[in-house]
């Protein structure tokens, strides 16, 4: 699940201390409830169209994203949807496997558009009494950004210039040796014309 940002730089946002929910009124360690929400809250009137969201995994089992959208030109009030029900970051919740990846989630995996964020929340589950404590650690929300077309279309004359300077002659003959041999088959197709012109054709000469 790790993936590649390239040279995108992550949103200012400001990441909520976890916390663990409890049933009922049961004085125990909160984290033995196996829920956990974390809330990420985007720069105040700036709305984010998410392209990634990377963090450090700490023995948490399954991850939900909900996102608070807001519809672009409306008056509307934003609405919470869920993008991602429940994705696993380990192989086993009882086990170590995959407890402290590097994880991502891109907005290809996600079952909505992740475009005018305001907010994101992470809901986490484990359901192993195995681990004191969950969560996740160094959350990073980069943006997408649309694709230039003027820089595309650079891009694309570029490569083709490039094609252009340097053909791919592998496999091919040199091209002086074929120049060579084509003078070559000129010169001597030009001597057998001359010499039907003129040669003699015995007794039938008039």
């Amino acid at each position: 699940m790790s993936g590649s940002t390239d040279d995108i730089k992550p949103v200012n946002c400001t990441i909520k201390p976890p916390v663990y929910l409890q049933i009922g009124h049961v004085k125990t360690d909160a984290a033995h409830s196996g829920v956990c929400v974390v809330d990420v809250t985007l720069p105040f009137g700036k709305p984010v169209n998410i392209k990634e969201i990377t963090f450090k995994n700490y023995y948490t089992a399954y991850v939900t994203v909900r996102l608070l959208r807001r519809s672009l030109g409306q008056e509307a009030p934003a609405k919470w949807c869920t993008a991602l029900r429940n994705l696993p970051l380990m192989d086993n919740p009882h086990t170590e496997g995959g407890s402290q990846d590097y994880c991502s989630i891109h907005r290809t995996q996600m079952q909505v558009e992740p475009d005018h964020v305001v907010s994101v929340r992470l809901i986490l589950r484990q359901p192993s009494s195995a681990w004191l404590t969950f969560s996740l650690e160094e959350i990073k929300i980069y943006p997408h950004m649309e694709p230039d077309p003027e820089k595309e279309v650079s891009d694309w004359l570029s490569d083709l210039t490039l094609v252009d300077q340097h053909p791919d002659l592998e496999g091919l003959p040199d091209p002086q040796t074929v120049s060579s041999s084509i003078q070559q088959m000129w010169a001597l197709t030009e001597v057998m014309q001359t010499n039907q012109t003129t040669a003699s054709i015995g007794r039938f000469d008039v």
